[in-house]
């Protein structure tokens, strides 16, 4: 069985029918003599010695002297997660508190509208805590003002009755 020859002009050394060496050991030394398509041991012109074929793009090429030691080898930036927009978790937590104390809710939900209004204009995270906060606020703002007006009428109910009553002595 022959094998097709490959193309862009190379010669394999292991296919059958080639007679090659083995390859060579990689702990041992390269030939005195390089490759032609090897960089040489030198800069023709300055003397210098040449850099190594095989250094990574960003890397040093290895026993550069003038490399700069200490840094570390370039690579991703290190992941900064988004920051917070306080003001969102401060409406959040005032339209919770509202539950107890009534008044803090309309205070959240007016904070959710400026958080939210501030997170449009710089991007910061918390845009769902400020619309929860919102929604919270008014929520609990509108059955607080059911509960006022509930009492009010309870308030005109009993001093109606009252007065009846006593205008029929």
């Amino acid at each position: 069985m022959t094998y097709p020859p490959p193309s862009g002009g190379w010669h394999d050394p292991y296919a059958p029918g080639q007679q090659s060496s083995p390859p060579a050991d990689p702990t041992l030394p390269m030939s005195a003599n390089p490759i032609p398509s090897q960089p040489t041991s030198a800069d023709p012109y300055s003397g210098a010695p040449a850099a190594t074929p095989y250094a990574s793009p960003g890397y040093p090429p290895a026993g550069d002297p003038y490399a700069a030691a200490g840094y570390p080898p370039p690579g991703y930036p290190a992941y900064v997660p988004a920051k917070t927009n306080t003001m969102a978790i401060v409406a959040l937590v005032l339209s919770l508190v509202g539950i107890g104390t009534c008044i803090a809710a309309p205070i959240g939900a007016i904070l959710g509208h400026v958080a939210r209004k501030q997170i449009r204009e710089t991007g910061e995270q918390g845009e769902g805590m400020a619309k929860a906060a919102i929604i919270i606020g008014w929520i609990l703002t509108g059955l607080l003002a059911l509960l006022i007006a509930f009492y009010v009428v309870m308030i005109i109910i009993a001093i109606a009755s009252a007065e009846s009553s006593s205008s029929s002595y």
